[in-house]
């Protein structure tokens, strides 16, 4: 595949970049919950939810821009990829602050469902219990998951821009 055309080249290349770099970061959660034995938050999961969208609109960007579709295809698929690591990068900043105490979390994170019977409530009560999403599950050179989340999404979501508005 020959690409002439540099801005379209980019576009490839930062598409491509994009959907392994998504591809790997939500990994590395799901491999710290699996492997690591992490039980994730309901904060935590909700910031895995831009990556899940993002990874296949970033390989429909790669898609795109490899057939030569109309660059507006690309730049838009690579915007929309950008807005989600923002939205990302607000999940994280936000999760980072309860952690911190800067700020309330949800009231129901890390509680119990609602029960309806006494024997629910034992079988939920023998049932893994998810944490308290104030509490940071570890802390790596000073930041939790969520503080990392932040990061990654800051440098994604401005890969993501350059690569959408890039003349």
């Amino acid at each position: 595949m020959t690409l002439t055309n540099p801005t379209n080249r980019f576009q490839t290349l930062t598409a491509g970049f994009l959907a392994l770099a998504m591809a790997a970061t939500v990994g590395t959660a799901l491999g710290f919950q699996y492997i690591g034995g992490y039980l994730p938050c309901k904060l935590c999961l909700e910031q895995r939810v831009p990556y899940y969208i993002g990874v296949p609109v970033m390989i429909l960007a790669l898609i795109s821009s490899a057939v030569k579709a109309p660059a507006v295809i690309t730049r838009c698929l690579l915007l929309i990829g950008g807005l989600l690591m923002l939205w990302g990068l607000g999940l994280g900043v936000y999760h980072s602050g309860v952690e911190w105490g800067w700020w309330e979390g949800p009231t129901d994170c890390g509680a119990l469902p609602p029960s309806n019977s006494s024997e629910s409530l034992l079988d939920q009560l023998n049932a893994v219990i998810p944490p308290s999403c104030n509490v940071a599950a570890g802390r790596f050179l000073g930041l939790s998951f969520a503080g990392w989340n932040v990061i990654a999404s800051a440098v994604l979501a401005v890969v993501a821009m350059r690569g959408a508005l890039k003349r």
